[in-house]
């Protein structure tokens, strides 16, 4: 993984939650030393990042990241492309969730930053281990989507336009 795929899944990890993450699970996770994750996150207080050195880890306190939700409609056989579109075009996927009639909301955070995680979900989804949230609504799910600018959200949704994966409006 590169530096900076690496500094965005970084980032999109530290924004899944209102946790702090230490560095040493960062490292775990992302299979480099301590020293990497600490000039990683200068990068991205650099960036306009705003995150906050605690005595448990690291937690973000404002991120430069503007988001849109995107109510979504395709096959499972589109899934990958869809996602791959997101990444593509400077998104990432921070999660995907469902209405359900009587359950209510029904959410998973995603993070996908990057065709390494597309594919991965991929393959979870393909192996068996579960299905997605969106065939439990026969098809129609919704994504959390972050950018660097509204443009990229544009592209992104332009692009979802075409493909004719928005949902459209009843």
């Amino acid at each position: 993984m590169k530096a900076d795929e690496r500094r965005r899944a970084i980032a999109a990890e530290l924004m899944s939650g209102n946790k702090t993450i230490s560095g040493r699970a960062l490292s775990k996770r992302f299979d480099v030393s301590r020293q990497i994750i600490v000039r990683d996150i200068a990068a991205l207080k650099e960036d306009g990042y705003e995150i906050l050195s605690t005595h448990n880890g690291y937690m973000i306190k404002r991120s430069p990241l503007v988001e849109r939700v995107f109510k979504l409609y395709h096959t499972t056989q589109q899934t990958e492309d869809e996602l791959t579109c997101i990444v593509d075009n400077g998104g990432i996927v921070v999660d995907v969730f469902v209405w359900h009639k009587v359950y209510g909301k029904i959410q998973a955070i995603l993070n996908i930053t990057s065709r390494h995680d597309v594919n991965r979900f991929i393959d979870g989804v393909r192996s068996g281990k579960s299905v997605e949230l969106m065939n439990i609504t026969g098809g129609y799910h919704y994504h959390t989507v972050r950018a660097s600018t509204e443009d990229a959200l544009d592209r992104i949704e332009g692009v979802l336009s075409e493909k004719k994966y928005i949902a459209p409006k009843i």
